[in-house]
Parts: structure tokens; C-alpha cells; sequence
């Protein structure tokens, strides 16, 4: 097989015409290629009036190409007839060796006669069940808000009404917050687990360009169909899933896990426990509170918190593809950014979570606080563009104690549910009047797309200081390299709080440390920051159970 990288074109292709493109790159015929796929597909837009979709494609080819073509060097440009076409002449070709492909095989593993327990349904948790349940274990599963389809009713019915669900919100529910997202897979990490993950999300529904484009999402439209794919799977490998129940306590013996506590709504009950997979999320703040009182080491870590701005869809488009932007270029898909500064103090601001025609949502957990994220759909076609304006708070801002980042937290959702008007409309203010520090009392060309609504006022009476000094100094500074990005009728809505946690659930070897029995996972428990790095973390988490059981459990 060869790998052909480079490969610039105009337009976005199917894989008929990327046949025949390769046939050309390789100067061989088209029936010679037996095989190909794309690899790779990314957007290069450096160039403002000449866009190109730039791929990587695999390919198998009749016979060794290298000695078939006499001007063909490994990982050359290739200099064949056609050499008239202008966007092919940067290709290159090299051998292609497709690595080891990750898979979950663990040794046999014995039942156990206390299954594993699970606490959370975000991506760590729903990818460490799904990799014990196909291995052979199955496990108890807890969730404290409800399948996909009831909670999307219920925070629904929040952003129509400002009547909130504590325990079934864009925060707490199947699939974790992350079902309320663009369902962005992006990630930095270079795992082998990686390819596994995006191979699972397409056998429960997601589409399949997920693995190979550059910057893959699924919308929050299409990732809820995939959580229910891999519940029903879960449920068909006979692990036991319980909606509505909240893990309240934990007992512990000699410096073993014991027995859990679970509350349904309408009793508390317990659950003898040997296995204990800890993935609750980034807001489960009474979790967090409990476990420590329990004894669990909780470190305080480093988060951020800002707020979310809208811009036209259209503007950044064009600010970012230029003529093919003005031009309507049907192939480019909504364009997005990535932005950060590091401020003198070492505080830094940067952009997260962009949504692509999305809009802001109401992500409250809380009563009498407001939260927001961002959120959009497969199709990415609304009007505005979000994204969130971030700030790192560092331990040192609130006391370095082990909930001082969560008490942090708290504070800035009251004060903006008071400001918003106490019933969950939130704070908002154009850019314009931001850098000017006057308050807003109206929308410009931009219309917020909050719901239940936002209510104008000037955030610096919102936010800390420092916060705002900091997204002021940013906003100057990004709109030097984004034309526009501090255009005066932008809005800011206030405020985002729950990037990340505030905690780190302290283990060793995916192991509570002092608490045998316990593996914390995920982003909740701080070691991980979006859908792919905490899908990642659970099954890592998984294959140290699989140790855990196959080891202590049952000793060979």
C-alpha cells in the first residue's frame, strides 16, 4: 500500500473522482488501483483566494508502482504527463504500512459475583462499560438523570420555561454534557485507542467521514442517535442500567470499597461493591463533596471561566475564506476558530467549544445559577457562530483548597443568575459596549440566541476584575487575526464555568489512592477535556479493572 499526501484540490471529491485523481498522481492506470481510502481530509484557507481540500489517501495498487514508474521517488513530488495540473504537482508518495489496529482482548476473565458498578454515562463511563460488557463482564451502570430522549425533553422544557431539572439538564443525563455539544472530536492526544473510539461511534451512527477529517463532529443532533445505539447494545450484553439514580454515598472498609449508596427519588438503597468506576462528570459537585468526607484525596486544579460570544456565521466565513466566502462556495463547510493569548502574568485567554452555526444553550445544573455552553447540530447551518472566551483560574485565585475551584464556580452562576434577573435569563453585552465598559440595553445586527432569554447590562459588574480585564486585552488582540472578531455588535453572554473541573480525584495506576476498589475517570475526575480524551481515559480505566479482576479477584 502507499500513502499519497498532499493531494490539493479545488473541491471536495467522492471516491470515484479521488480514483482517478490517484491513478493520475501515480501515472498508472485507473484499473490498476485496487484499493483506496482518505486517510486524511483538511480545509487550507491560508491562502484567501484559493481554498484548497487538502487530502491523504491510501492506496493499493497492481504490482510496485516505484519500479513501474521510472519518475516516482518515495516521498517525492511526482513529475508525471499530466504534470499541467497545478494543485497535484505538491503530492507525495511514500509506502504505507497500516499499523497494529487497537482492539479490547483481555484475557479470559471469570465472572465476577459482584458485578463492576459504573457511576456516570458521559464518554468515559459508556465507553468503559462497553468494553468489560464485550469482554465478558457486565456491569451495573448508574446514571442520575435520564435517557437521551426524556432529557431532551426536560431541558427542552428549561429553556422554554426556566423551570429546571436538577437532576435532568444539559449537564446530567445520558451521554454526559457533552450529548448538548457541536459533538466535536477533536483532541490532542496521540492514542492508538483513538481510531477505536471513532470506529465505535460509526457503528452506532455517526458518519462515517468522522474518521478521516481533520476536524471531526458529530452535532449534538446525530451523537444523541449513537448514545442510544450504545445503550441498546450495553443492554443487549446484560449489563443493567438504572435512569434516576444518584450515587449518595460510599462505604469503606480497611481501605477497601464496600458497598455504595443509591438514591431513585423515591428511596436510598445499597449496592454491595468490589469494582467501583468513578465517571461522574465535571459538575457533580455533591459527589465531590461526599467523596471527600469520605476520606478521598481531592486536589484542587486549574480551570477556567469567561463567556460565550456570537458573531454572524457568514462574517467569520468570509473573515476566514475570503473570495470562496463571498462567493458562496458550496463545498466549504462553516468555518471556525482556535485563538489564544498568553497575557503578562502568565494568565492566559483562549477560545473553546466554538460551535459552527449553533447557538448558546442554558447549561444549569443549579438552582438559582446560570451556566452557558455551546451547542450545534450535524448540519451546522444556524445564523450566528459561538464560541466560548475563556480565562485560566489558577488555585491560587481561590484558596488553594481541595472544592475552593467549585465554590468559585457557584459564585459566579449566582451572580449571574441575579444580574440575568433570577429566572435564568443571562447577563449580556455587545462587544462594543464591553471595551467601552458601558452597559448594553439592546442587541445590534446580532440577535443572542440564549434560551429562556438575556437581559443587557455591563458584565464588568458580573465578573471579576481580572476576568474582564483579561477578555479585554484578548478581544484587541484576536481581532488582529481574525478580521472582525471584536466587531462592536458581537454579543457576550455571561457565564461559562464548566469547561473543565475544578477537581482532581487523586489515583495511581487509574486506582483511588488509599481506596482499593475505585477507579476515577474522565473528564469529572480531571484527567481528561472533551468526548475523545474521556472516552480514551474509560478504556484505559477498563483495562486496569480487567487487572483488578483478573489479579486480586480472582488470583491465578
Amino acid at each position: 500500500m502507499y500513502k499519497i499526501s498532499n493531494v490539493r484540490l479545488s473541491e471536495r471529491c467522492d471516491l470515484a473522482k479521488l480514483r482517478r485523481i490517484a491513478s493520475e498522481i501515480l501515472d498508472i492506470s485507473e484499473a490498476s488501483v485496487n484499493m483506496l481510502e482518505i486517510h486524511k481530509l483538511s480545509i487550507d484557507a491560508r491562502r484567501r483566494t484559493d481554498v484548497c481540500f487538502v487530502y491523504t489517501l491510501i492506496v493499493s495498487v497492481d504490482g510496485d508502482i516505484y519500479k513501474n514508474s521510472g519518475n516516482l521517488k518515495p516521498g517525492k513530488s511526482p513529475k508525471p504527463k499530466y504534470a499541467k495540473a497545478r494543485l497535484y504537482m505538491q503530492a507525495t508518495v511514500s509506502p504505507y504500512t497500516r499499523p497494529e489496529r487497537y482492539a479490547f482482548h483481555p484475557p479470559e476473565i471469570a465472572r465476577p459475583s459482584v458485578p463492576p458498578i459504573i457511576v456516570g454515562t458521559g464518554p468515559a463511563g459508556l465507553f468503559a462499560a462497553l468494553c468489560l460488557a464485550e469482554a465478558g463482564v457486565k456491569c451495573t451502570i448508574l446514571e442520575r438523570g435520564q435517557p437521551v430522549d426524556q432529557r431532551i425533553k426536560s431541558v427542552e422544557h428549561f429553556w422554554r420555561s426556566g423551570i429546571l431539572n436538577e437532576d435532568s439538564n444539559v449537564q446530567f443525563g445520558e451521554g454526559g454534557a457533552g450529548t448538548f455539544s457541536d459533538g466535536k472530536l477533536t483532541t490532542g492526544l496521540n492514542d492508538k485507542r483513538i481510531e477505536f473510539i471513532l470506529e465505535q461511534l460509526v457503528r452506532f451512527g455517526a458518519p462515517e467521514d468522522i474518521l478521516y477529517l481533520s476536524k471531526p463532529h458529530v452535532g449534538t443532533d446525530r451523537l444523541r442517535g449513537v448514545i442510544a445505539g450504545i445503550r441498546k447494545r450495553l443492554l443487549e450484553l446484560g449489563c443493567d442500567i438504572r435512569f434516576g439514580h444518584k450515587l449518595v454515598d460510599v462505604e469503606i472498609s480497611d481501605g477497601f470499597i464496600q458497598r455504595v449508596h443509591v438514591d431513585n427519588g423515591n428511596e436510598t438503597y445499597s449496592l454491595s461493591a468490589e469494582t467501583l468506576i468513578l465517571a461522574p462528570g465535571n459538575s457533580a459537585r455533591d459527589t465531590f463533596e461526599m467523596l471527600l468526607r469520605r476520606g478521598f484525596k481531592l486536589i484542587p486544579k486549574s480551570f477556567s471561566v469567561g463567556v460565550r460570544i456570537e458573531h454572524y456565521q457568514k462574517d467569520m466565513d468570509i473573515a476566514q475564506y475570503g473570495q470562496a466566502a463571498i462567493l458562496g462556495n458550496v463545498n466549504l463547510p462553516a468555518s471556525d476558530y482556535k485563538l489564544a493569548i498568553h497575557l503578562e502574568g502568565g494568565r492566559s485567554v483562549y477560545t473553546f467549544c466554538v460551535c459552527p452555526g449553533g447557538q448558546v444553550v442554558a447549561a444549569a445544573s443549579e438552582v438559582g445559577g446560570v451556566v452557558t455552553n455551546g451547542m450545534s447540530l450535524y448540519a451546522r447551518d444556524g445564523e450566528n457562530i459561538c464560541g466560548a472566551v475563556l480565562v485560566s483560574v489558577t488555585p491560587d485565585d481561590f484558596g488553594n483548597t481541595p472544592l475552593g475551584g467549585l465554590a468559585l464556580q457557584r459564585e459566579l452562576e449566582r451572580a449571574a443568575f441575579v444580574v440575568g434577573g433570577s429566572d435564568y435569563n443571562a447577563p449580556a453585552q455587545t462587544v462594543g459596549d464591553f471595551l467601552e465598559k458601558r452597559p448594553s440595553d439592546r442587541h445590534g445586527k446580532i440577535t443572542p440566541t440564549y434560551l429562556p432569554g438575556v437581559k443587557y447590562c455591563n458584565l464588568w459588574d458580573v465578573l471579576p476584575e481580572f476576568i474582564c480585564d483579561a477578555i479585554h486585552s484578548a478581544l484587541l488582540e484576536f481581532s488582529k487575526r481574525i478580521t472582525g472578531f471584536a466587531a462592536p455588535d458581537a454579543v457576550m453572554t455571561a457565564v461559562e464555568t464548566r469547561s473543565s473541573s475544578p477537581v482532581r480525584i487523586e489515583r495511581n495506576d487509574y486506582e483511588t489512592i488509599g481506596i482499593r476498589g475505585v477507579f476515577p475517570c474522565g473528564e469529572g475526575a480531571g484527567y481528561a477535556g472533551g468526548i475523545m480524551s474521556a472516552a480514551v481515559d474509560g478504556i484505559k480505566c477498563a483495562e486496569q479493572v480487567v487487572l483488578h479482576l483478573t489479579q486480586e479477584t480472582f488470583p491465578k
